[in-house]
Parts: C-alpha cells; sequence; structure tokens
C-alpha cells in the first residue's frame, strides 16, 4: 500500500512539473541512483549496483538526447560533452566495479544541478518581475535550450 502511495506521488509530481522541475527532478535521479549504487559497490552488492548505475546511465542519456541544439547548438553541445564524460565514467563505474569513476560523475551532475537550479531561480524571479535586471533574448534563448524536450 505505502508503494502504491508513493508512486501516485510521484506520478502526480511528474504530470503538474513545469519542464525546468523535471529536469532538475531528473537530476537529483541520477544523483539519488549514483549514490545508492555507491553504497551497493561498497557493500560488495554487484548485481543491485549496476541495476543503480544503469538507472543513472539511463536518465544521462535522455538528458543529452532530448536538448534542443535548434535554440543554442553552441551551448547544447558544451553542455552535451559533459552528459557524455559522466555516461563514460558511469559505464566504468559498471565495469570495474569502481566508486572513483561513479564519484567523478556525482560530482559533474552536482555542479550541472547547482547550474541548473540557479537558472531556475533567475528565470522565476524575472516571471515575477522582482526588480531583477531583465535578460537578455538571446540568453534566454541559451538556457532554454539546454531543457529537455518533453515531447518524446
Amino acid at each position: 500500500m505505502a508503494q502504491s502511495n508513493s508512486n501516485a506521488y510521484l506520478e502526480t509530481r511528474v504530470m503538474t512539473a513545469s519542464p525546468e522541475q523535471l529536469q532538475l527532478m531528473l537530476y537529483d535521479g541520477a544523483i539519488r541512483f549514483c549514490e545508492q549504487a555507491r553504497e551497493a559497490i561498497e557493500a560488495n552488492e554487484i548485481e543491485q549496483s549496476f541495476t543503480l548505475i544503469s538507472k543513472a546511465e539511463t536518465i544521462v542519456m535522455e538528458l543529452s538526447t532530448s536538448m534542443k541544439d535548434e535554440i543554442a547548438p553552441e551551448t547544447c553541445a558544451n553542455i552535451r560533452r559533459l552528459y557524455l564524460f559522466c555516461y563514460d565514467r558511469l559505464v566504468q563505474a559498471n565495469l570495474k566495479r569502481e566508486v572513483a569513476p561513479l564519484q567523478e560523475a556525482v560530482t559533474v551532475l552536482h555542479e550541472l544541478r547547482e547550474t541548473w537550479l540557479l537558472l531556475m531561480e533567475k528565470l522565476n524571479g524575472e516571471r515575477e518581475g522582482t526588480g531583477q535586471a531583465k535578460l537578455q533574448d538571446d540568453a534566454v534563448a541559451e538556457h532554454v535550450g539546454a531543457t529537455i524536450s518533453l515531447e518524446g
């Protein structure tokens, strides 16, 4: 019953979240799976670590492939390189069953998450008209280009 309620809550959160919030949730999920995988590696729970790292890999690949290159191609290319670095580190952690490459991916994911959170706060401030300096149209387009596509 508790699992059912938890799944219903998560489904509601996902269905009502903005695209920006969904991307933040993806970062949180990838980081959480990595941290759980680290614990599994340390406990020598190989199958569990494989499953958890594989989930993080899936999220990172989704983040990488769903960016809108047409809006800000250079920014998307740079961010995609970070995602691919994380993906490579996750694959290495899975192959070697080592914490070090896993931690490298987590470090980058934390930085991407924090950057995304700052961008969300700035854009929310702009939307609310808090008196912050208005972003230039090209700067907004550059940042929006890094958001995930919800259309598939």
